[in-house]
């Protein structure tokens, strides 16, 4: 696996994350300030270890950076192949999502008067140092793809729990829903505390 060259930016962003959450702030405010903090993560593309940033020729992965170990939040990437999305989906906790390679389209849904969900405006497209926030009381519900279909996107993802055990849900196009849990693609997290090899190049 290639070293990558700056884990102190992940490094940085989540002590500078659980800081922030440390002063209990409002929702708007977390939101706003977590996502300049996201926004100056994904930047800068220098950062990633190689093997979180492995697509599946099947299916969209989603690497566990980081898990708060108070479960208050957690960090993954999303590594998307070409023309890959995922099914209609919620979360039901606060979100940031923070472009770091390529591109991908986030499209909202809302529930219209019969139940059935409908397109919210316009797919909105995420280029890289772009962040979207996303609340469970207003914007909850999307849909998100590459938008590329022939090259991977890599986005950076960050909710307000362990996203890995929130039990949340997948929805049909007539309303209908169905709970999961999406759980996680590693095994392992990247080691971004052994702080000895920088220490000597320094």
């Amino acid at each position: 696996m290639t070293q990558p060259r700056h884990p102190e930016r992940l490094r940085a962003f989540i002590g500078a994350l659980a800081e922030l959450i440390d002063s209990h702030p409002g929702e708007g405010d977390l939101l706003h300030r977590g996502g300049k903090l996201l926004g100056q993560l994904v930047r800068h593309d220098d950062w990633l270890p190689d093997e979180f940033a492995v697509p599946d020729p099947t299916r969209y992965q989603q690497f566990l950076l980081h898990a708060d170990s108070r479960q208050r939040f957690s960090v993954v990437s999303f590594v998307w192949g070409p023309g890959q999305s995922t099914p209609i989906h919620d979360h039901r906790v606060w979100g940031l999502i923070g472009m770091l390679r390529g591109a991908e389209f986030s499209q909202g849904f809302a529930r219209g008067a019969d139940g059935r969900l409908e397109k919210e405006g316009a797919a909105i497209r995420l280029e890289p140092g772009h962040v979207e926030a996303l609340s469970p009381h207003r914007n909850d519900i999307h849909q998100v793809s590459n938008a590329f279909a022939d090259q991977v996107s890599i986005s950076i993802h960050v909710y307000g729990a362990n996203i890995g055990a929130v039990k949340r849900a997948v929805y049909q196009t007539d309303g209908s829903e169905k709970l999961f849990i999406s759980g996680y693609s590693n095994a392992h997290l990247p080691n971004i505390w052994d702080l000895s090899k920088e220490n000597l190049a320094q």
